[in-house]
């Protein structure tokens, strides 16, 4: 069983970590999905003042909710317009979940420069904090679920303690609608608050979690298959607005069913760890390297064609010179790949394509002996 203080740690580590790039996108489409969410329930909102109306309720209050309404319309339009283009403003979430806080508040404060009982006991606009923190799960990013839920405790708590301080006639927090205002109800809320961001946080420890495990490979810690199709759009636009090449480079180790065939499995594995190894050692700031499927790795390389192949070259002769040990006292291996690298745009417009392209060019430098990297078609 884990230690309880280093699985907490753990937990406040990750959760209040920069999400990886992964993360980040899918934060991004989250933000548009809470715009949108956003936007519709700002239509539904104005069913609310209409309803209070109806019942008899104060023409004040109405018109309170009304313009309160129209507002949370017009901005939540605004916020939607800036969510269309995902991933570009990386304050956006953190703007949106202070409006969404900050206009729960003025809305309560609103409602109780006329009546304080009903700004401070009104649950249907209070219960709109807790949506504003839940709604931060789908951001994927934990510092922005308390970072909202900090700023919701923060301000109900200062709007309670001015509302109880400005009242100078105690009747003024009774309501035959909304009930007594009592210090316990409050701190109720508060609690329920913190409560909600409690929750929220671990869900989205627990989404971080599943995606990281859906996005990383398991034997040997890199990014797979999925995080590779899911990534690949965005460094097709990062090197589209650089006015740069990316390479896409398929490589596949040599002989590799020999050794676990004659070795083993667990031989096998520790020889695949050892090429990560030093291929690793290799790696500049952004390249990426990605495990497809057994033997077989994709790198991502934003350079030209010509300047991949140097660099794959190396990295060729470099493992072929840093021999593995199956296991202590064994002989020592000479591991090699072969390799084929396709580049964007004159290769393929997309991810399939351009492997498809690596893959005829790695097949080429298989059936030419092996051990070598091929950037062009016989």
């Amino acid at each position: 069983m884990p230690n309880l203080p280093t699985s907490l740690l753990d937990f406040w580590r990750r959760l209040l970590a920069r999400p990886d790039a992964l993360m980040l996108e899918l934060g991004a489409g989250g933000e548009l999905i809470v715009a949108r969410i956003r936007a519709l329930l700002s239509m539904a909102l104005l069913l609310l003042p209409l309803a209070n109306l109806l019942i008899g309720g104060k023409f004040s209050e109405t018109l309170i909710g009304l313009v309160g309404v129209v507002l949370a319309i017009v901005v939540s339009q605004v916020w939607l317009a800036l969510a269309r283009h995902q991933g570009r403003y990386r304050w956006l979430p953190y703007a949106t979940a202070s409006y969404d806080v900050t206009l729960t508040t003025l809305v309560l404060a609103a409602l109780a420069v006329d009546s304080p009982a009903t700004g401070l006991n009104s649950m249907v606009v209070w219960v709109f904090y807790l949506m504003s923190i839940a709604m931060t799960a789908v951001r994927n990013d934990g510092r922005l679920t308390w970072y909202a839920g900090m700023l919701a405790l923060l301000q109900y708590a200062s709007l309670v303690f001015v509302v109880l301080q400005m009242v100078g006639n105690p009747d003024r927090l009774a309501s035959i609608e909304y009930g007594i205002v009592s210090v316990a109800t409050q701190f109720q809320r508060l609690v329920l608050i913190a409560l909600m961001t409690v929750l929220t946080s671990t869900i989205v420890y627990r989404m971080q979690r599943l995606v990281e495990m859906s996005g990383t490979d398991g034997l040997t810690g890199l990014p797979n298959r999925t995080w590779l199709m899911h990534r690949f759009p965005s460094f097709m636009d990062a090197a589209r607005d650089s006015g740069g090449s990316l390479s896409v480079c398929l490589i596949d180790l040599d002989y590799f069913k020999r050794i676990n065939d004659e070795l083993g499995h667990v031989a096998g594995n520790r020889a695949l760890r050892h090429v990560v190894a030093v291929l690793q050692q290799q790696l500049e700031e952004k390249d990426w390297l990605t495990r497809l499927g057994g033997e077989n790795f994709a790198l991502l390389l934003p350079m030209p064609l010509g300047r991949a192949w140097e660099r794959l070259e190396s990295m060729r002769r470099t493992v072929a010179s840093q021999p593995y040990q199956p296991d202590s006292g064994g002989d020592m291996m000479r591991l090699t790949f072969s390799a084929g690298i396709a580049v964007w745009p004159h290769d393929g417009a997309d991810l399939s394509a351009l492997l498809r392209r690596a893959d005829i060019r790695l097949r080429q430098a298989k059936q030419e002996g092996r051990n070598r990297v091929l950037a062009r078609d016989p």
